[in-house]
This record gives structure tokens, sequence and C-alpha cells, in this order.
């Protein structure tokens, strides 16, 4: 079924979230014919642009980036008429009179009937000022059975516990809860989703999925590149502000959630908070023992030589940002007590990846030659990037004679699915936001259960000047300390960077 007819209006439509993400993944949704009838995007930005230049930029984003776009080209040009440009100073209030004429003028032109979706691809300094500048002229009021009034908000979500719980009140002093949308690409992957269909439509799996058969739970989301023309933005976040806080948190929730009562966004998203909610405290001693942080240094790779994290444009000659962040932690609950989840997240590794390693308790007794003893002889592996997929790695007899034992792995992937199309994550995510389901988005309450969780360590970095920085080689996995937080190994990868001399790992200071 199709959304119902609306606007979608994307604040911070020049930048590059909207050229690279949003309008590609619009498009091929348009390609599959799941757009309402009715349907127009408006963008709106501080830059002078003529709605010509705008579609012809967008064009240019979509030929590009979308998954359909040269499959279905004769697509865009029908495409590009649904899409206006309007200029506006967005921190102006007066200017928002525009706005509203704007969209009047499309609601009689199109017949969107007054729905209104907006998009805020903005800084995040400036949600509240959008909110705000919305009410002032009465575009946040929805009418249950006549209009709805909704808003996307990109992550993150505050710096810290208490930017996050003020921007919280400032947001529903305009919006309520059920028309916010918080925004986690993540969640809109395909293996993400089916973490819990695995889960919770199967009777092989359910039952073992707690602290009497799984010894240990890792996730590792790695990257190869980078901050780039990013400096600026990540010397105020680092590894922990923009991977740890949001996407790792989130799939913790996932992994480790009690089943919901029903399969919907409520009960969904009731489970999550219960899981962040159980996190284990951090403290002086957890910090010191269970969290490792690391910087890219300098290394000439097969790739060339690559800089140094300080050497990066807009990065501080003596930054103490991490780039690098691996940390074990616990949840206190009847289902994972004791059990170790260990996660890793850094850029500048050898690897671009995401996954979820489910290692499973060994036999107690092992019978035959070669079996696997340890904790990682049987694993279930959760592949969400690159080539999203599910495997599982166990032990079977080798052919021939006697009883010996090699480990084999057994996979799924996605992509070798004939004729079947992966949506994006923001595809997926978009039509739910016009659908109204928010059973994929992040609620408030959630976003201030991990900020609760990690504002502690934020606090203890920036009172405790001499809490370690470890500097890791570009196309290493992080610094060796890491490795120290798993006494089992973390799972190894194929490298696609290597660097051509010895490692050096120091400590920065």
């Amino acid at each position: 079924m199709r959304p119902t007819d609306h606007v979608l209006v994307i604040f911070g439509a020049s930048g590059d979230l909207t050229y690279r993400k949003l309008l590609p993944a619009l498009f091929d949704l348009y390609s599959q014919s799941v757009l309402p009838e009715n349907f127009i995007v408006l963008g709106v930005a501080r830059s002078p642009m003529s709605r010509n230049d705008f579609c012809d930029k967008m064009k240019e984003g979509i030929i590009n980036f979308s998954n359909l776009g040269k499959k279905y080209d004769s697509l865009i040009e029908p495409f590009l008429s649904r899409i206006d440009y309007l200029s506006i100073d967005t921190s102006d209030k007066s200017e928002y009179v525009k706005l509203k004429e704007k969209l009047l003028s499309i609601d009689n032109l199109y017949r969107t009937k007054g729905n209104y979706l907006f998009y805020l691809a903005t800084p995040p300094n400036m949600y509240d000022t959008i909110a705000f500048n919305l009410k002032a002229v009465d575009l946040h009021i929805e009418i249950p059975n006549r209009y709805f009034r909704r808003i996307i908000v990109e992550k993150p979500f505050g710096y810290d516990l208490s930017s996050a719980l003020e921007l919280n009140n400032k947001l529903h002093a305009v919006f309520s809860e059920q028309q916010l949308y918080r925004i986690d690409h993540y969640l809109g992957k395909e293996t993400v989703q089916n973490i819990l269909v695995f889960r919770f439509s199967n009777g092989l799996f359910e039952p073992i999925w707690n602290r009497n058969f799984i010894h240990h739970i890792e996730i590792t989301a790695a990257e190869t590149l980078g901050v780039g023309n990013r400096g600026r933005y990540y010397e105020q976040s680092g590894a922990i502000r923009d991977m740890l806080q949001n996407h790792l948190m989130h799939l913790v929730a996932l992994v480790a959630m009690e089943p919901p009562v029903l399969f919907e966004a409520h009960a969904l998203q009731n489970e999550m908070v219960k899981v962040l909610q159980a996190l284990r405290p951090l403290d002086k001693d957890s910090i010191e023992s269970n969290i490792v942080r690391g910087q890219y240094t300098g290394a000439r790779t097969n790739r060339g030589n690559l800089l140094a994290y300080r050497e990066e444009k807009d990065v501080a000659p003596d930054s103490n940002t991490e780039t690098f962040v691996a940390m074990k932690l616990f949840i206190d609950n009847w289902r994972w007590a004791d059990v170790p989840f260990y996660i890793r997240t850094g850029k500048r590794l050898p690897s671009q990846l995401t996954e979820i390693i489910i290692h499973l308790k060994a036999t107690p007794q092992a019978l035959f030659k070669g079996q696997c003893t340890g904790p990682s002889c049987n694993k279930i592996i959760l592949r969400i990037q690159p080539e999203e997929g599910i495997g599982m790695q166990f032990g079977l007899k080798s052919p021939g004679t006697g009883y010996n034992v090699r480990q084999v792995q057994m996979d799924f992937k996605y992509s070798e699915l004939a004729n079947t199309y992966i949506p994006s994550a923001y595809e997926r995510l978009l039509l739910d936001a016009m659908h109204g389901d928010p059973a994929l988005f992040i609620r408030s309450d959630a976003v201030e259960a991990t900020w609760k969780f990690i504002d502690p360590l934020l606090q203890y970095i920036q009172t405790n000047k001499d809490f370690k920085l470890f500097g890791y080689p570009s196309c290493t996995w992080g610094p060796e300390e890491a490795n120290q937080l798993i006494p089992e190994g973390w799972s190894e990868y194929p490298a696609y960077c290597s660097i051509e001399e010895e490692p050096k790992f120091t400590i920065l200071s």
C-alpha cells in the first residue's frame, strides 16, 4: 500500500546528505512505484539556487548514487518534475511565512492535502531553531484523520546526556513524541532487521540465545577511510559519539532484547530500551580496564602514504580525539548475566565491514580428533555490511576413515538471491516515516539511556588527561592494547590494505 499523499520538505537540501543519500533513495522508491500518487519533494536551504539548478544537481546525485538510476534512467526526468526548491534563511523566523505560502501553493496544485514530512538534513545546532520557526507559522500542528505533520532528525542527537535532554525538551515543546522520527540508518539495513526475524521466528535459535549457551558476543564496525574533510566535525565527536553511542548501542539492543509481546513499534521499542537501561554502569575501574581508545597515525601502505589523524585538515596537532574505541560491556539482566559483549569501531582499519558474531559455548567434552574445544568453535555471524548476510560455523567429520573433525562455514548472502532487490537503509526508513511507522526509529527514552551509559566515559576522558590514547598505524586493527580486552581474540578478517614496514604502536601525548 502506498503512503498518504504528502510533501517531503528537506531542510539543508543543498548539502551532501541530500545529494548522496536522500534524493537517490527517493528516486529508487519512485522507480518501484511505492511513493504516493501525489508526492512532492521541496528542498529548502539558504543557498540561492533556481529550481532548475537544484534539479540538475540532484540529477547528478541520482545518476552517481542511486541503486536504480542506470536501470530506470528514463524515469529520472519524470521524478525531477516532482521536485521544487525554496531558498530562505532557515534561522530567520519571518522567512517561514514564505515556506508556508509555498506549501499551500503545492497543496492546491498537487492535492497533497496538507500532509507534511520535514527532514532536517542540517547541522544539529539548527534542529531546535527550525522546529520553533515551524511552530511560529503553525506548520507543526497536525489534526488526526485530517492531515499529519512529522519531522525526521538525523544524528547526532545531542552531544552528551544534558544536551540530549535539552534537545528532547525543546523538540517536545513543538512536536509530540509520535511526530518525532530520530533516524539511525543502521537500523534500516536488511541484516539488522533480519536479526529480529532470525531470532524470533526460529525455534532453532531462540532457545539458545542466552547466557546458558552463549560465551560472548563480538561486534565490529570497521572503516578503511580516515576523516577526510570532516575534521572539524570529528574533532567534536570522535568515535565514541560518532559510532559507539548510537549505531553500536542500537545493535547491542537488537541482539540482546527480549521478544516483544507484539511486533509493533511501541512493543519493539520498549524491549530495546529495557536492554539499554540494563547496561552495567561505567565507573573508574571499568573504564580503565574495559575501554581502549586509539588514534590512527601515518603509515606507508600499498595504497600510498596515509596521513596521521593529527595531520588531517581542521584537526588540532595535539588532538586527544579517538578514532578507535574498543569496549567490554555487560548487560545486567536475567538473560545476559555475566556474558561479555565486545565492541570495537575505528577508522583507517584494514577492512570496511560491520559484523555481529555470536560465540557459542563449547561442548562439555571433546570426543573426536581435531575437535575444536574453544568458545569460538560454533559461531553465528550476522553480516551487516558490505555484503549483507548470515553465516554459521560448526564442526563436521572430514571425509574418509576415522572421526577427524574440521570446521566448516555455511553462508547466506542476500546478493545471491536471484531477482531480489535489496533496498538501501534510507529507502526503507524514508518509506516507514511516510507510512507513520516508527518501529525502526529511536525513541527519546532510548536516546537518553544510551547517553546515560556513555556520559561517565566522556566525563572521565575530559577530567583525566592521563587516560591513555594509543596510536595505531593506518591499515592495522587498532591499538595492540585492544587485544587484551578479549582473551579469545578478535575475529580475523581479510585486509584490503597493508603497511610496508613494521608497525609502530605508540602512546600519544
